[in-house]
């Protein structure tokens, strides 16, 4: 059975990364769909206001803790939370397990070329790895149809799709099933940061959960979207005293 706390209106499972490695292994020998989300903070306040987007994740098979401010969340009200399990690292871990297990990987989203570049980067970071199909995230719903065939062509085992939150989440919930891919995560800016046109914050910035200010720093565009952050922390702190 999963272990699972509830974050505002969001359930999260408590697992290491350890884990949701394991967990994403054991989903793909298994002769079914499964879609795995990576809610922040951010994520968790858009699911607040759009409960579309709070079923989704919420019937998804796994949904780990990416952010510094969900755990904080969870052991806030009490529960326990044994680590953050960044979405950019979740992926990592999981194409360097593929290049020892053979796992075939769909890289779908980014801007044009930026799936290219992330795929060049995974085929010299993990010798071996089969990244069996790419295709950007610039398409229209004429276009969907095409792209699932590629999917489903190229027989892939884990899907990865990074169109942004929630377009991302909503795209696949739609889709997940025609796809009949085993695994498929919504990965966010994942595939951006491999290739180097966004640089992901210093490691003892993330080990000092100051991800987001980093990132507040370097893309100050995301300045607005990032008012999430205190919304969330005061809406985890009245939530706890009703």
């Amino acid at each position: 059975m999963r272990n699972r706390v509830a974050v505002l209106n969001v359930m999260v499972d408590v697992v290491t990364m350890k884990e949701a490695v394991r967990s994403v292994e054991q989903f793909i020998v298994q002769n079914k769909t499964h879609m795995v989300v990576t809610p922040n903070a951010e994520m968790i306040m858009m699911a607040n206001d759009d409960k579309h987007l709070a079923q989704i994740i919420n019937n998804a098979d796994l949904v780990v803790p990416d952010g510094a401010g969900v755990v904080w969340a969870a052991r806030y009200n009490g529960h326990v939370m044994p680590e953050r399990v960044a979405g950019y690292d979740l992926v990592q871990n999981l194409l360097s397990e593929g290049a020892v297990k053979n796992y075939r990987i769909y890289m779908l989203g980014g801007a044009p070329g930026i799936a290219q570049k992330a795929k060049q980067i995974a085929e010299e970071r993990y010798p071996g790895i089969q990244i069996v199909g790419i295709h950007d995230g610039f398409f229209t719903k004429s276009d969907e149809g095409e792209i699932i065939k590629s999917i489903k062509a190229c027989r892939p085992d884990i899907l990865l799709v990074a169109l942004g939150v929630p377009r991302q989440e909503k795209w696949l919930s739609e889709y997940i099933e025609q796809i009949e891919v085993p695994v498929a995560i919504g990965v966010g800016g994942t595939f951006d940061v491999m290739a180097g046109t966004v640089r992901r914050a210093p490691l003892w910035m993330q080990n000092a959960s100051l991800e987001w200010l980093y990132r507040l720093i370097s893309q100050p565009k995301r300045a607005i979207r990032m008012l999430a952050l205190p919304r969330f922390v005061m809406r985890i702190i009245t939530s706890k005293k009703k």
